[in-house]
């Protein structure tokens, strides 16, 4: 006989949710139609939205790339967009005017710094670090040609003086000064005295050299890059021992940080570049040369550190007061405990605002046209100089506003990407 209670002995599958509470319906009904001024917004968004891309998806789509000159591109295409331009002169947008036949050094430049920069952006590559060490030198062998061995001596210096530095600092015990100093001499003996001997020796041995480019023919993305990248990265120490000067208990060393970021932060960019373009060399001995780049160099670094510099000490700043107690119960000294426990925890704290001074960085290269350098922005004015493409504005700002914004936009999801990784809240 059949059990007659009305009891299921299989449990119903459950049931979809409706379609307005689960999925894409969900989040347009949350996030833009959850109230009437909401919905409000979000009509009037749209209607500005497709307003504007209906007057730019024509005017992109129907861009000429074909033509020779301005002229010629609004005889075929009309008023829409004249692209050719790139197609024309992307060569000067990118490698300003360095020699043709030598493009494939910048370009090496860029591979061999893409491969350097890995081991510092990913921990798990750090054991390769000794790439990023020596790419600089070898970058600027590329760039600006002549031999590599005056590069070689460089380098061999520093490891001279390091060893030095180490073995003065460990072996006798003198005073961290005292051993700098012993490392720093050791370091001028190689480049000024064994330098020129051993790069002869060695020219004689392998022959390294490269056609020498001048500094003049620098330019477009090449040149904003190249001042990016060596400024962003100089300016990071240079930033964390200012920070740490500030926050020393030397008043010598305390006023002179402060003096140095407050004189800084109180002057333009702009002010310093025409200084570092006319005004040093006044101050200069006699018949001195002094590279324009290298002084743009040291004034963005300079610039960059001083406002890096407050925002590890922001971080700093934010560590409790038992970090510093707990390292001092280790028995730690200061710079164990700089180097172990505060500022690990400080410059995590500090990535955003790191991040947003490099894309700062980035950016600020721009300026170098005011002083004759030809970056992306001025190699565009000189491009619209020429009687050819003269009265072109949008294709040039627009494609040099995109790369710009290709190189900010990676530099801000490594930051998130960062964080992540650094991530050790419980929740």
């Amino acid at each position: 006989m059949k059990d007659p209670s009305f009891v299921r002995v299989n449990e119903i599958p459950p049931s979809p949710p409706p379609i307005g509470q689960s999925g894409f319906i969900k989040w347009l009904r949350e996030n833009l139609f959850s109230n009437w001024f909401n919905t409000f917004l979000t009509i009037i968004s749209l209607y500005l939205i497709g307003y504007v891309l209906a007057h730019i998806i024509p005017w992109a789509a129907g861009g000429n790339w074909g033509a020779s000159s301005l002229r010629e591109c609004r005889d075929q295409s009309g008023s829409a967009a004249c692209f050719s331009v790139l197609t024309v002169r992307w060569k000067q947008i990118i490698f300003g005017f360095y020699p043709s036949e030598e493009y494939w050094r910048p370009v090496l430049a860029f591979l061999l710094m893409i491969v350097a920069l890995l081991p510092i952006l990913f921990q798990k590559l750090f054991k390769f670090v000794w790439i990023s060490i020596v790419y600089p030198g070898v970058a600027i062998w590329l760039l600006w040609g002549g031999s590599l061995w005056p590069v070689f001596n460089f380098y061999l210096g520093i490891i001279l003086g390091a060893y030095f530095l180490y073995f003065l600092q460990s072996k006798t015990r003198l005073s961290v000064l005292i051993s700098f100093l012993g490392g720093l001499g050791a370091f001028l003996v190689v480049i000024n005295v064994v330098s020129e001997p051993l790069v002869n020796i060695l020219d004689s041995l392998v022959n390294t050299d490269l056609v020498v480019v001048e500094s003049a023919q620098f330019g477009g993305f090449l040149l904003s890059v190249m001042l990016g990248v060596a400024s962003i990265s100089t300016c990071f120490p240079l930033g964390v021992l200012l920070a740490l000067g500030r926050q020393s208990k030397l008043p010598l060393v305390t006023m002179i940080c402060v003096g140095f970021i407050e004189f800084i932060r109180g002057v333009p960019l702009i002010t310093l570049l025409f200084v570092a373009s006319v005004l040093l060399n006044y101050f200069l001995p006699p018949g001195t040369s002094f590279d324009l780049i290298l002084r743009v160099f040291i004034m963005l670094t300079l610039f960059s550190a001083a406002y890096q510099a407050e925002v590890i000490r922001g971080g700093i700043a934010a560590l409790p007061v038992g970090q510093y107690e707990a390292a001092n119960s280790m028995g730690l000294t200061y710079w164990q405990s700089q180097r172990l426990i505060i500022m690990p925890q400080a410059l995590k704290i500090s990535i955003p605002g790191t991040t947003n001074n490099f894309i700062a960085i980035f950016k600020d290269t721009t300026l170098v046209s005011i002083i004759g350098l030809l970056d992306p922005v001025g190699m565009a004015s000189a491009i619209r100089a020429d009687q050819t493409w003269n009265g072109i504005y949008w294709e040039l700002f627009v494609a040099i506003g995109s790369l710009y914004f290709i190189f900010c936009f990676s530099m801000s999801r490594y930051s998130l990407y960062l964080e992540r990784q650094l991530q050790t809240d419980v929740n």
